[in-house]
């Protein structure tokens, strides 16, 4: 449970402001089919999630234990420090429109996830959880808690939330996770 908690907290966190829910907001204000565009992006997050959760799972497994400790702890503390770089949007005119709202949703989502944050987060987390199913869970549901009210809410929701201080305490826990897992190391 730990693993599903943990998972779904750094991800909501760590997804504020970051361009898959910049992607959402633009998303969002080019169709009306809100159910279609939450469920491409769900499709997404648990594809992409999943795939990233398994290399974690399996990365964990294959290292180890005193250096794949040390290399959880690096990885949480440089993704910590990551997220306090603000993302900037991609070009946001993908002429994909004719697609549909679900597809659309789904393709970009999957590739915008790429690399990014919350999927180094999802490798990282599985890795040190060895929890392929609770981490794919968590950081899906964190995924879907930050953008889901993008897609309903949409721009009003985005001039309220303070995005800096949620890229820092989403900065903190993940140094915090690395901190903690430094000092078993050491122990």
């Amino acid at each position: 449970m730990d693993a599903f908690l943990t998972a779904t907290l750094a991800v909501t966190l760590a997804e504020i402001g970051d361009k898959t829910q910049l992607l959402a907001l633009v998303l969002t204000l080019r169709f009306a089919n809100k159910p279609a565009l939450v469920a491409g992006i769900l499709v997404a997050t648990l594809v992409n999630h999943g795939a990233s959760a398994w290399l974690g799972h399996w990365l964990g497994g294959v290292l180890d234990a005193t250096w794949g400790q040390a290399a959880m702890a690096i990885s949480f503390i440089a993704l910590g420090a990551w997220l306090l770089v603000p993302d900037k949007p991609d070009d946001e005119n993908p002429g994909f429109d004719k697609y549909g709202a679900f597809m659309v949703a789904l393709v970009l989502f999957f590739l915008a996830e790429i690399g990014d944050k919350t999927q180094v987060a999802t490798v990282v987390l599985a890795a040190e959880f060895q929890s392929l199913l609770w981490v794919t869970l968590g950081t899906t549901l964190g995924m879907l808690i930050a953008n889901v009210p993008v897609v309903y809410l949409g721009e009003s929701l985005m001039r309220r939330i303070p995005m800096a201080l949620t890229q820092r305490l989403a900065a903190a826990l993940f140094i915090g996770l690395g901190v903690i897992a430094a000092g078993q190391l050491l122990a």
